[in-house]
């Protein structure tokens, strides 16, 4: 009897599947042989497999902030921004003006009777994201922090809008 580099080539082959000599309700036997004709996936797998990937990348797409950031936190920095020059009025003891277009914002301070341009950080010009614009403005912190006028600049971006008061008093609230 020749044998074969595996073993014997007459070794008989176990299919496990119903109808292959043993009953359609035996458990599927170990180390059992499909018949070719039976591998490989069924459409309804291969469907099941593409409706997972699909969600999985739908979520991915949907986790992906804005490479904008949120108007909320651009309104909230320019909050803060504006804090800063209430407080820069109050130190120095010189009026510091605002001033917001739709383009950005700029921040001046009043020395020997003219308005003089700040540019060091915190308080230098500043431009809006991409697609943000704003509400024409200009206020003046007067050297105890007071503010006049009281104002309401709106932020603006698509179909989302954030306000930004400044009180007489000199608060600053980021309206949501």
């Amino acid at each position: 009897m020749p044998i074969s580099a595996t073993g014997n080539s007459r070794r008989r082959r176990r299919y496990c599947h119903p109808g292959a000599g043993r009953d359609s309700w035996a458990p599927a036997c170990a180390g059992a042989r499909l018949p070719s004709a039976d591998r490989g996936f069924t459409l309804i797998e291969l469907l099941v497999a593409l409706t997972i990937l699909g969600l999985m990348s739908a979520v991915v797409v949907l986790a992906i902030p804005d490479p904008r950031g949120r108007l909320v936190d651009e309104a909230e920095r320019f909050a803060a921004r504006t804090v800063a020059a209430r407080d820069a009025a109050i130190v120095s003891a010189r009026t510091t003006r605002l001033a917001v277009d739709t383009g950005g914002y700029a921040f001046a301070q009043r020395r020997s009777g003219d308005w003089r341009d700040l540019a060091e950080k915190p308080l230098g010009p500043a431009r809006w994201t991409t697609g943000t614009t704003a509400s024409k403005a200009e206020v003046e912190f007067d050297p105890t922090g007071v503010a006049e006028p009281e104002t309401r600049i709106m932020l603006q971006r698509g179909d989302e809008r954030v306000a930004v008061d400044i009180g007489a008093d000199g608060a600053v609230r980021v309206a949501r």
